[in-house]
């Protein structure tokens, strides 16, 4: 009776070979070269086809169970965790999790192959590979830093989407800063930046996309050489703005970014933050988590970072400022608000001077004047600003309402008026019916 043996395309190759071996058409070099293995491991393979036939090339393990196998226990604990605590998370970070706080020692790829059976993860298909320019990272720490902001609902539904404002180094790829704002904003950035000065000092430069805040856009805005509020501030810091033509020349914060939007609400959810002021204040630690795992030695042991002087004043340099000009009154009008000059000194030597005017993040006015702060007084402000209307409300708002005669008006007193109320109206819609009474 004809036995069925399966065989692998691999032990096919070698049934061949062992057959032109037994009947002398090839040597074992030859054979060895063929099969990419050893003449000792040759002679092997022959001995046991010239004893057990084509049954004797079928490897011993197919059938049976890996030595090193998970055991269902942990198998089925890593599942319960996957599908409840760890609902969403991708392979890597969900191993690390198991491992770190569960104590489950799995593998990436044997947590990968769970999640895909249980269709808790879809295998990505490969992108097409777009070849960029490459360049070289900065050599020190606080050379360049990378800025961009990412707007993503941070805290899945808890609390209100927001944008997460990303600074990252880009010589060590190390996050410097990192904060949750209501969008991106002159007033945010400048937050954000002084934040980080105060903890780390001034880097050389910073590396953003062509936001208007960092970029002036418009085409009517003059010469190259006008600066936005943020380049303005930066430039009294000395501090260089560098603006990229494309999202891959600062690759290192995008790609910081899409790993942020996967890791930073899910330790949140783990932690339970439903805020932003709570999520602010896990970020230093969460930042500390993640420059151990993913930061890299800079080239240099410089740090480039420059510490803040008496001539940096922070809380002047990071307002919106706007040039104006006093009037004969020492008068002067912003944002349809009129500000009048306090000074004890003679009115004439003041009129048509050149002042500042600085609004911090509290909206507060400050005059500044050669560097020194005005007194002022409120001398007129507008008394009916416009209405901020809803786009479906707007109709409603612009539509004339009907015209109501006042109780005295002559038309409700004149003789013709009061006739007409009199009169009866007409029944059954006859009109002859008036001219019978």
């Amino acid at each position: 009776m004809e036995t069925l043996i399966e065989m692998s395309t691999k032990e096919l190759s070698r049934l061949e070979v062992m057959q032109r071996l037994a009947k002398k058409q090839m040597s074992q070099k030859e054979a060895g070269e063929i099969l990419q293995i050893g003449t000792r491991q040759i002679k092997r393979l022959l001995k046991r086809y010239r004893k057990q036939g084509a049954a004797g090339l079928v490897s011993k393990q197919r059938g049976r169970q890996a030595n090193n196998r998970l055991s269902e226990s942990v198998k089925q604990a890593g599942l319960n965790l996957l599908k409840t605590k760890y609902q969403g998370f991708g392979p890597t970070l969900a191993h690390e999790k198991l491992t770190e706080k569960d104590k489950l020692h799995l593998s990436v790829e044997s947590v990968r192959q769970l999640m895909i059976v249980e269709a808790l993860w879809k295998p990505r298909k490969a992108k097409k590979i777009v070849t960029h320019q490459l360049r070289e990272r900065r050599a020190c720490f606080g050379e360049l830093v990378q800025i961009d902001g990412s707007p993503h609902d941070w805290f899945e539904g808890r609390a209100d989407p927001c944008v997460l404002l990303v600074f990252i180094d880009d010589a060590t790829g190390k996050l410097v800063q990192l904060q949750f704002v209501d969008r991106e904003s002159f007033f945010s950035y400048a937050q954000a930046t002084e934040n980080y000065f105060k903890r780390a000092g001034k880097p050389i430069a910073f590396y953003s996309d062509k936001h208007g805040i960092f970029r002036v856009n418009m085409p009517s805005a003059g010469t190259s050489d006008a600066l936005t509020q943020f380049g303005r501030a930066m430039q009294e810091l000395d501090i260089e703005i560098i603006c990229a033509n494309t999202p891959q020349a600062k690759g290192r914060v995008e790609r910081a970014i899409q790993t942020l939007q996967d890791r930073l609400p899910k330790e949140m959810r783990l932690l339970g933050i439903n805020s932003r002021e709570a999520g602010n204040a896990c970020l230093p630690k969460f930042m500390d988590d993640f420059n151990d795992r993913f930061a890299d030695e800079p080239r240099s042991d410089v740090d480039a970072h420059r510490p803040l002087t008496a001539k940096d004043d922070l809380a002047r340099i990071l307002t919106w400022q706007e040039p104006r000009t006093l009037s004969k009154n020492l008068t002067v009008q912003f944002e349809n608000v009129v500000y009048q000059i306090q000074t004890e000194r003679p009115t004439y030597t003041m009129r048509h001077a050149a002042v500042t005017v600085c609004v911090n993040a509290q909206q507060n006015i400050t005059l500044l004047y050669k560097g020194q702060s005005l007194p002022y007084n409120v001398f007129h402000k507008q008394t009916k600003q416009a209405e901020v209307v809803l786009a479906k409300d707007l109709n409603k708002t612009i539509q004339p309402k009907p015209h109501k005669p006042a109780p005295d008006h002559p038309w409700r007193t004149s003789p013709l008026s009061q006739k007409s109320r009199n009169v009866p109206a007409a029944r059954g819609g006859d009109i002859s019916a008036l001219h019978n009474r």
